[in-house]
């Protein structure tokens, strides 16, 4: 069985309780920042606003670290270059200094062993709200070192553009792993953060949590303890853990995730890589892009305008494949081409976010798919976003 096992960081697989970690944490950070900012009441508090609206963030333009130093620095009235030497020296002298507050899980380091073993692709799934480095030592002191163990994503602050309990977050990392085919796992201990929204998804979820049973209401697929992760996959039948992304949360969050992933998966690429073909006869990823922005600027966002402004409006059937070679995509740019899909697609969200409940039935006639409704056509132009990640993913994999 080809698994996606996408593994929770702080009370799964390592000991840590924010509410133990926290604490110790701002202070020695705050502590840090005082030669800049005297006042520690004001720098925790500055910090703590700022994670708080990256938490919330739900657009996909910018990554978490963008958000989070665009209200960070102006609380203190600073530059981000007086203060970015004085963090990075407080994640290399005094973070290391908070793994006393943590607890290895031997038990961990025997499921990510045994997953990777049998082949299974192994995210760290952690809620991004810390820099990479903070993330990675956590890592190395739950025994997991990213140097020594193959994750096919870990998740933080530099690469995220959402974070949990928004689906998106999930969303995102199945985009960036090019949505790949076959069963998928969230193991993580909680609930509000990690089983509702990858839940919500459409993903299977194992709450690691062995003193309690699951309160009312809530519904992981299974939960026990970490060490019987592995026992419950041999137990299970594949279809239980296949993925179901057609509600309407699922949707959204692809729709959110689709432009997040694109951007950092391509806009660091060289032209090279935007020009290579895989297989020779289909499309490169500039095409792609040029694709995605005609398609969601020509045909998108139109259709749901018409859906929602008039009564079971007809619906024309196009045929965007031919745009390729007649508008010759491939002597464009890629990433103005993905640019703009990004500013095409941020239109689209924000006139989906004004939808009322009862408005997602709205009906329309399609003429090729014949009778729909506002939540299928997204529902479509979600699986169109499904199929060209995966496409790019394969390019960018060779």
């Amino acid at each position: 069985m080809t698994l996606t096992l996408l593994l929770d960081l702080d009370d799964t697989l390592l000991g840590n309780s924010m509410d133990t970690f926290l604490p110790p944490y701002l202070h020695r950070l705050a502590t840090t920042l005082a030669p800049h900012v005297p006042d520690t009441a004001q720098a925790i508090e500055a910090l703590l606003a700022a994670t708080n609206a990256t938490a919330a963030n739900d657009l996909p333009d910018r990554t978490l670290l963008e958000v989070f130093e665009a209200y960070f620095y102006p609380a203190l009235g600073l530059q981000p270059e007086a203060l970015e030497p004085v963090i990075t020296q407080f994640y290399q002298s005094e973070f290391p200094k908070l793994q006393k507050t943590t607890q290895f899980r031997p038990e961990a380091v025997e499921l990510v062993e045994c997953a990777l073993d049998r082949g299974y692709q192994v995210v760290i799934a952690t809620n991004p709200l810390f820099p990479r480095t903070a993330i990675h030592q956590r890592l190395e002191w739950a025994g997991l070192s990213p140097q020594r163990y193959p994750f096919a994503w870990i998740t933080s602050l530099e690469n995220a553009h959402f974070a949990k309990p928004n689906p998106a977050y999930f969303a995102e990392i199945m985009a960036l792993l090019g949505w790949p085919e076959g069963p998928v796992l969230i193991v993580g201990d909680d609930l509000a953060r990690d089983i509702r929204p990858a839940n919500q998804l459409g993903i299977a979820s194992f709450w690691v949590n062995p003193d309690s049973p699951p309160p009312t209401g809530a519904a992981p697929t299974a939960s026990g303890s970490l060490g019987e992760v592995i026992d419950w996959l041999d137990a299970t039948q594949g279809k239980l853990l296949t993925p179901d992304y057609n509600s309407l949360a699922a949707i959204q969050a692809t729709l959110k995730a689709t432009p997040a992933a694109l951007s950092t998966l391509l806009m660091s690429e060289n032209e090279a890589v935007w020009m290579r073909r895989v297989p020779d006869d289909e499309w490169n990823i500039t095409e792609v892009a040029c694709h995605l922005r005609d398609v969601e600027e020509q045909v998108n966002l139109p259709r749901l305008q018409k859906i929602l402004q008039e009564d079971n409006p007809f619906i024309p059937g196009v045929d965007t494949d031919p745009w390729a070679e007649s508008r010759q995509y491939y002597c464009q740019h890629g990433k103005t081409a993905l640019r703009a899909f990004i500013s095409h697609r941020l239109k689209t969200l924000e006139l989906l976010r004004k939808v009322r409940a009862e408005d997602w039935q709205r009906p329309a006639r399609h003429a090729i798919f014949g009778p729909t409704h506002l939540l299928e056509i997204c529902s479509f132009m979600a699986g169109h976003d499904r199929i060209h990640l995966s496409q790019v993913r394969r390019i960018l994999d060779g």
